[in-house]
């Protein structure tokens, strides 16, 4: 006669809704049994293949049918499908992040009191300052974790992370951020704001939330996202508005947030860096202070991505642009930095640079009758005209104009209203002859392009 199977003790599998409990039971078919330093909770489909096999013995020795599923999670996975593996994400469930309720901030005793926030009122913070303790928590490379606190006392879940960025008085949760933050367009979104998707059916199935650190295309398809996810804080390029549930994610800007205009009236000089620290082959903070000013003072047209700590052409532009605004002419307005263009940028001294078609754009003035406005030049349309697919007169009167100046051997009809890649090459070909290169002949006319093939 056979000896019948063991059968182990074991505590009956809870069916508890909180994030643990649902991170247990996904990974709990493929975990040991106890008695081999498994949890006790975590072996549910193997017990139920060893009730089966004593089912078997009991009616005569005859074993019932091998189960033709893997218990995932609690729900029994579909026939011929092999279960999650542990760890593994599940492509519909966003970063996989659960995290915890409100709460105040932990003291560093090891187990934190669960409790209300304090009354939802901002503190006063810098963007910088947000992005700067964000980035503390990536460079530490703090790990995931929605039941630990970190040394400052934030909980290590994606909640947490912002609460600590915005240094807010408590743990927060996607559900409770929005307090503390307006709602914002996405054309409005500027580094230290947020991007999030509360679940409210279900908050640890997909609820998340990152912090905007910029745009890193023309097109705003993608983004630097920070953010506290598994296995720990990362800072990457990310499509918008996220991985998963894209659409759901709403922008908001935290309440406490001074908006600081760089080079504003009033604002403290930083001490000049030198003229190395500008040109061709220039990479460092302090070519990216430089383009964060100027595009407070009207240069962001020359920017099609940026500024960044790398020199490029758009920052001697918008250089130029500054200098010539003031009056400057020559050496002085070469579109390098010296001290005294780093003064006013700086302080806020002298005048902004203008808007297209009102002067100069960033190019070496002309003088003499030709120059400025007072070429009769129709006005520049901006840069949106000249894209892929769009039709408008001003790309008609464009190509007439080059071809009059003898740039139109790239048309193999036309020109007409819509933009062409002959259109393109030709206003290239235009560009080059003006001694630019770059991205400064890239063959979509800005308004200095437009104003000396009108003038």
């Amino acid at each position: 006669m056979e000896t019948p199977p063991v059968f182990e003790e074991f505590t009956p599998e809870s069916d508890c809704g909180c994030p643990g409990c649902i991170h247990r039971r996904r990974t709990a078919a493929h975990n040991p049994p106890p008695r081999l330093g498994g949890h006790p909770a975590g072996h549910g489909a193997r017990r139920a293949l060893v009730l089966a096999a004593a089912a078997g013995t009991v009616l005569g020795g005859q074993a019932l049918p091998a189960v033709a599923s893997a218990e995932v999670g609690g729900v029994p996975a579909a026939p011929g499908v092999v279960p999650t593996p542990p760890g593994a994400v599940p492509a519909d469930d966003g970063p996989d992040s659960p995290q915890g309720t409100m709460g105040p901030l932990h003291g560093g005793t090891g187990d934190a009191t669960q409790g209300p926030s304090k009354a939802p009122v901002p503190r006063k913070t810098t963007r910088a300052e947000i992005l700067a303790r964000a980035e503390k928590w990536i460079a530490a490379k703090v790990p995931y974790d929605m039941g630990k606190f970190w040394s400052d006392g934030y909980r290590q879940d994606c909640s947490g992370f912002v609460s600590m960025a915005w240094n807010l008085a408590g743990n927060e949760w996607t559900g409770s951020l929005p307090t503390y933050a307006v709602r914002i367009a996405k054309e409005q979104l500027k580094p230290g704001d947020i991007l999030l998707f509360h679940n409210p059916a279900d908050p640890t199935k997909g609820s998340h939330v990152t912090i905007f650190g910029g745009w890193t295309d023309a097109a705003h398809a993608h983004y630097t996202a920070y953010e506290q996810t598994r296995p720990h804080a990362r800072k990457q390029t990310t499509p918008y508005g996220y991985w998963s549930n894209a659409d759901r994610y709403l922008a908001y800007r935290y309440k406490g947030v001074t908006e600081v205009t760089p080079g504003g009236p009033g604002a403290t000089m930083s001490p000049y860096p030198g003229a190395h620290s500008f040109g061709p082959g220039a990479n460092n903070k302090y070519v990216t202070q430089l383009g964060k000013v100027l595009v407070a003072r009207g240069g962001k047209r020359f920017y099609r991505s940026g500024p960044g700590p790398r020199w490029t052409d758009a920052d001697r532009r918008a250089t130029q642009a500054f200098q010539q605004a003031q009056g400057w002419r020559g050496k002085d307005a070469d579109g390098l930095p010296g001290p005294t263009t780093w003064s006013y940028l700086m302080t806020g001294k002298g005048r902004d640079i203008p808007a297209a078609g009102a002067g100069s754009a960033g190019a070496p003035a002309s003088t003499g009758a030709g120059a400025g406005a007072s070429t009769g030049a129709p006005a520049y349309p901006g840069r949106d005209v000249f894209r892929p697919g769009r039709t408008h007169p001003a790309i008609e009167r464009l190509g007439r104009q080059l071809v009059k100046k003898g740039f139109g051997r790239y048309y193999t009809r036309g020109p007409g209203p819509r933009w062409s890649e002959g259109d393109r090459r030709n206003v290239a070909a235009f560009q080059r002859a003006q001694g630019w290169r770059g991205a400064a002949a890239d063959g979509v006319p800005g308004p200095e392009t437009w104003r000396r093939l009108f003038r």
